[in-house]
């Protein structure tokens, strides 16, 4: 063996990572096990969210460490300094962004993914057989052909970038990926709402059409995008010479959970020969519900729809997921040859399309995993039952707004998202959602709709119960009043009287 070989061998008293005590490392993984349990459990017995103290953001911040730690004391800094201070959407009081509230079942199925430490790239694994076939079960509920294709991915935003992606490659074609947009790609123009969310126009950007190619479409009084105007929009462009590519409509505005025409969209898409894309990040999923799936009526014509399951899905994060109608379209905008990655007719490098064919990713974790045990474990059914009842909390909520006078509604509820304000100015109403985020009882967040501040509560986690909404606005009204000292302002009727 050759010397330096030998003494490099030497050097290393255990070349592997794998813990010296089996026994020990077990009970202390158990443990671990045990108390993310009880985290889950026992969550209402802490606060929503709570600052983090200064000593505690400088005990994390050290130098690089050099030497072994015990897992023992990086699990108690874990304890201390990182648990208690999370975002805190595994409790019931988060009603701020449409952050899905996960459940026990998905926290196993992730631990059993990362056992598993399964590259999901590509090769012939079951990993992927459970990628693949939830693939086919999103097929069948959104109404896709047996071509479809699909994939999971960080998040929307991502899947949203991957479809103007795909309709990039299907209105340029395939030579664009190697030679550039060129001068018939800077006449590419896109579509959405002024309600979109903002990851559209940071995809047009990272597309390489710049934002100015989106334009942003007027909506009615429902917040849905006015499809007269998007039709007249796309007129004039082709009048002047732009080639009209792609529109994106949303399925739950990220402001107020607003549905778009979808069918009417549809139709115009078809009419005109365009790439017409649905954002469903949380709002595709009423799918799932009897009661709310005709709100989505025209999805099943889209030819492209993301969407996220950390959502209302309730799958830990992350979970986005893009499908697309012309699978054959999706590959031609992703696959490229690699000899490393070639494909075998036989052993671990056989296999169809692989992932990798699809997206920008080549290493991928197994997130179908902790999906495909949250479908099978609750069924479609009681998951469809989740959202409608994260709906119906929120007309609670609208109907608790509506009978105080201290409350003002600033938006019509459409799925589980409302909108309101302590009749004050906006300045007022920005402390008070600080003040409530502090206090630990909820943690809103706030958007600006025509020009006024609103406290957002966003309904999403399937623990969340009447309690908890009585408990957000008890809490908007104590501050509230702490900070006017009970002065209102009367200025406007509620918006049920308008």
């Amino acid at each position: 063996m050759n010397e330096i070989i030998r003494n490099a061998l030497a050097s290393v008293t255990n070349g592997s990572l794998d813990p010296q005590d089996w026994s020990e490392f077990r009970a202390l993984a158990h443990r671990m096990l045990d108390e993310a349990i009880d985290g889950i459990a026992n969550v209402r017995a802490r606060p929503v969210w709570q600052p983090i103290p200064d000593e505690v953001r400088a005990a994390v911040r050290t130098d690089v460490p050099r030497e072994a730690t015990s897992l023992a004391d990086v699990y108690r800094e874990f304890s201390e300094h990182v648990a208690p201070y999370a975002t805190g959407n595994v409790h019931p009081g988060f009603m701020g962004w449409v952050h899905g509230g996960g459940t026990a079942v998905g926290m196993v199925a992730e631990m059993l993914a990362a056992g598993l430490n399964a590259n999901l790239g590509g090769r012939d694994h079951m990993p992927i057989e459970v990628e693949r076939q939830i693939v086919a079960w999103m097929r069948g509920l959104f109404g896709f052909p047996e071509g479809a294709s699909g994939i999971f991915v960080t998040g929307t935003s991502m899947a949203n970038l991957m479809a103007v992606l795909v309709a990039r490659t299907s209105a340029l074609g395939t030579l664009a990926r190697q030679h550039g947009i060129g001068n018939d790609g800077t006449l590419l123009t896109a579509y959405a709402s002024k309600a979109a969310h903002g990851c559209i126009s940071r995809a047009m950007d990272i597309a390489g059409f710049g934002t100015d190619a989106l334009r942003k479409i007027g909506v009615d009084t429902d917040h849905r995008i006015d499809v007269a105007a998007l039709r007249a929009q796309i007129a004039i462009d082709r009048e002047v010479g732009f080639k009209p590519f792609l529109v994106t409509a949303s399925a739950g505005t990220v402001d107020i959970g607003a549905i778009d025409d979808l069918k009417a969209i549809a139709d115009l898409c078809r009419e005109e020969g365009i790439w017409f894309h649905v954002d469903g990040a949380f709002g595709a999923l009423a799918i799932l519900s009897p009661e709310l799936a005709p709100l989505l009526d025209g999805i099943e014509l889209a030819d492209s729809i993301a969407l996220d399951f950390h959502k209302w899905g309730q799958v830990p994060y992350d979970a986005g997921f893009l499908l697309v109608r012309d699978g054959e379209r999706h590959r031609q905008a992703f696959a490229q040859p690699a000899a490393y990655l070639s494909r075998e007719a036989r052993g671990l490098a056989a296999g169809a399309v692989w992932p990798c064919d699809l997206g920008p990713d080549l290493s991928r974790g197994f997130r179908a995993l902790k999906t495909w045990f949250t479908l099978k474990t609750f069924g479609t059914d009681r998951l469809g039952e989740v959202i409608a009842r994260s709906c119906a909390l929120a007309r609670y909520l609208e109907t608790r707004v509506l009978a105080e006078p201290r409350l003002e509604l600033l938006a019509p509820v459409n799925l589980n998202i409302v909108c309101f304000r302590y009749r004050a100015d906006d300045a007022i109403n920005r402390e008070i959602v600080a003040d409530v985020q502090e206090s630990g009882i909820a943690a809103p967040s706030s958007t600006m709709l025509d020009g006024k501040f609103a406290i957002r509560a966003a309904i999403v986690n399937h623990r969340t119960a009447e309690t908890d909404i009585d408990a957000l606005v008890s809490a908007v009204i104590k501050f509230g009043t702490q900070r006017t000292g009970g002065l209102i302002e009367v200025d406007a009727p509620p918006l049920a009287a308008q």
